[in-house]
């Protein structure tokens, strides 16, 4: 069936209160892990996103596994949209709307307020003549090389009149938010501030994203849920799975050459954690 733009899954999540999964696709068999782990879940649907990291990692060539991942999605029974994630060159996020994409995330959150409100409102600008879906981010997300060290370091949370502010004057559709969570967490330990997600989620007008929601425990995503966030965005969580099930695997059967059983089994790991994930996101 034909790709669904993000603006759709995620206004229907917030109508039905629910939350719509993003999970990073690196490989092809991330964007057929995320296919099947959705279908089997019976979720409503689910974004493939891919992040400019994830470029720069297949030579800086956008359009080969935005292809392949929009081919994966159209063979899906369920909803499937398509997002470009955390880009911060203008020059990919000019490639969009060409490679397939609904919608991008725009990164701007490592810039002085100033600069990252006046980058964040010409991407948005540009965005929206192209047809795109903007979100943007403003906070700290921990994580980043170029975040503080700590998710929960001083100022670094988004508060929500600046929030507001920032919204209202960059004409984004959708904004990230800095609530405890952190980027590449292999182990789900963070520890979210729902108190502060309502109070976003009462001061903004737009949906709020969830990053670095690997780290983010079953019951402290629910509740996140709860409090307003209405996608939420997971990579390292997959990664940790298929590298683990590879680990298994050439464990096994140490003079393996051929990569088909152990990728399949990489796959088949990542599709279960996705299965699960949505059941706690998307229920």
């Amino acid at each position: 069936m034909p790709l669904v733009p993000t603006r759709e899954l995620v206004s229907k999540a917030a109508a039905a209160g629910r939350a719509v999964a993003a999970f990073n696709v690196i490989t092809l068999e991330h964007a057929e892990a995320i296919t099947a782990g959705t279908a089997a879940a019976g979720a409503p649907g689910v974004i493939l996103q891919i992040s400019e990291n994830a470029v720069r990692f297949h030579g800086g060539r956008v359009e080969p596994i935005a292809r392949a991942a929009a081919e994966v999605g159209k063979a899906c029974d369920v909803d499937v949209a398509l997002h470009m994630d955390h880009v911060t060159d203008m020059r990919l996020l000019r490639t969009a709307a060409d490679a397939g994409f609904s919608s991008a995330m725009f990164d701007a959150g490592a810039q002085p307020y100033a600069e990252n409100l006046a980058a964040t409102r010409a991407a948005a600008q540009w965005a929206h003549g192209a047809g795109l879906w903007l979100e943007a981010e403003l906070g700290y997300v921990g994580g980043k090389p170029d975040a503080p060290a700590s998710a929960h370091a001083a100022g670094v949370r988004t508060d929500p009149q600046e929030a507001a502010r920032y919204v209202a004057d960059t004409g984004v559709d959708a904004l990230a938010v800095a609530v405890g969570s952190s980027h590449a967490m292999t182990e789900r330990s963070a520890t979210l501030d729902h108190a502060l997600i309502e109070r976003l989620r009462e001061a903004v007008p737009v949906p709020l994203v969830l990053h670095g929601s690997s780290g983010v425990g079953d019951d402290d995503l629910r509740q996140a849920v709860q409090a307003g966030i209405v996608k939420i965005n997971i990579g390292t969580a997959l990664n940790v799975a298929f590298t683990g099930a590879v680990r298994e695997a050439l464990g096994a059967r140490p003079d393996l050459t051929d990569p088909r059983p152990y990728v399949a089994q990489g796959r088949e790991t990542m599709a279960e954690t996705v299965r699960v994930l949505l059941g706690v996101v998307s229920g």
